[in-house]
């Protein structure tokens, strides 16, 4: 490989690592201290970078919040990938299991990752649209992962009741989970957060049984 595009891969690639290490540090920062309470400034501080710097990656707190909320939905979607592969073998009952079982597995491991879905989704709609609406879009995007899920077991598989709608349980589903991250994150000193998640997500899955 001739040196200059030697040089501009070395260069490519440390732009690609600096960008990752802004977003791991600005989920954990917007989950902690949420939309308002954080500014460039503190973000700046905390990875040890320059304001100029920053701005040059991201040129407001909007285009960082933006590729934050695309980056957690880049890593959620990849983790169910084995799930994804095994699906189309499973019934309705266990492909809901499955999602379910993934969803608290990875919450469980990426604890503010929810959070920052808490925090943001709660800020955002009051104060910043754009940030809302790339919320709504990639959360309702598992939202209706699951009522597919559910429409399958109530009109092909023939498992789960017909006297329910499929959205109103996925939406439950989803915002129930982060509702567990939330709890666990307060009551962390006394409480366990798998048991918990599980346990609602079983219940879950029960109630839709005919």
């Amino acid at each position: 490989m001739p040196r200059a595009a030697a040089r501009r891969a070395i260069k490519q690639d440390r732009a690609v690592q600096t960008r990752k290490h802004i977003l791991d540090s600005a989920i954990t920062l917007f989950a902690r201290r949420g939309i308002l309470a954080t500014t460039m400034a503190d973000l700046a501080r905390a990875i040890s970078m320059t304001p100029g710097a920053l701005y040059w990656h991201f040129p407001t707190k909007e285009d960082l919040l933006l590729a934050a909320i695309e980056e957690l939905n880049g890593r959620f979607l990849k983790s169910f990938e084995p799930v994804v592969r095994q699906a189309k073998h499973m019934t309705a009952r266990e492909q809901l299991l499955a999602v379910c079982d993934q969803v608290a597995n990875y919450l469980g491991d990426n604890r503010e990752h929810g959070i920052f879905y808490g925090m943001v989704g709660a800020e955002a709609a009051e104060n910043a649209a754009d940030v809302a609406n790339a919320l709504r879009e990639a959360l309702d995007f598992y939202v209706e992962t699951i009522s597919r899920i559910i429409r399958r077991g109530q009109e092909s598989t023939r498992e789960f009741r017909t006297d329910v709608d499929a959205r109103t349980i996925g939406n439950t589903f989803i915002f129930g989970n982060i509702g567990v991250v939330l709890q666990h994150n307060l009551f962390r000193e006394t409480l366990t957060y798998s048991p918990i998640a599980r346990t609602m997500n079983e219940a879950l899955v029960k109630g839709l049984l005919r």
